[in-house]
């Protein structure tokens, strides 16, 4: 048993919580799977409550990138479920297409500009912060659009956006246990 003030990497489960959290929204913007109550839980818990403590505990180890990603992205899957929850309390209004649109392509840009800090970083933070960005815009451009085909891409993407993001979590973890690079990342 170990004392004084050590932690496990938090990376790993925010990546899991992303990871997770996309396929499932992606199983759905690809027309795979209804938006269910089985999204929203893994949105409310594991996208945003999960990656949320990892974010803080980044903060811990002064990982600025990594605390203001992971809290970034927790929050805005918390607040995705909101959206689409929300309307049903109280008469607000839901979230119009251009709404949306202006809302994907804010965090789009956000990401667009926090994939130049992960090229201080490994190879499969570049990539997954490629895909994020791309995704991102695509959405939105969907929802400026409506071109259907285009949120199907997006789908498609965000299906294997969520696999590199489990990818890079077991990567980690694994390369920790055994102590060596099993995983590229």
């Amino acid at each position: 048993m170990t004392s004084g003030n050590t932690f496990a990497n938090p990376a790993p489960l925010g990546l899991f919580g992303f990871g997770i959290t996309t396929i499932l929204l992606s199983l759905h913007n690809a027309g795979i799977t209804e938006l269910s109550m089985v999204i929203l839980a893994a949105a409310t818990c594991l996208g945003g409550i999960a990656q949320i403590i990892a974010g803080i505990f980044e903060m811990k180890f002064q990982n600025t990138f990594g605390a203001t990603v992971f809290v970034s992205f927790g929050f805005f899957w918390i607040s995705m479920v909101m959206i689409w929850i929300l309307p049903g309390i109280g008469g607000v209004q839901p979230a119009d297409p251009i709404s949306m649109g202006f809302y994907l392509l804010l965090f789009g840009s956000f990401t667009s500009l926090m994939f130049i800090s992960s090229l201080k970083h490994t190879k499969i933070l570049q990539i997954l912060f490629a895909l994020v960005s791309i995704l991102f815009f695509l959405l939105a451009i969907a929802d400026f659009t409506g071109i259907a085909i285009i949120k199907l891409i997006g789908g498609y993407l965000g299906i294997l956006l969520g696999a590199a993001a489990i990818y890079g979590c077991i990567g980690q973890i694994i390369n920790n246990d055994w102590e060596k690079d099993i995983f590229k990342l």
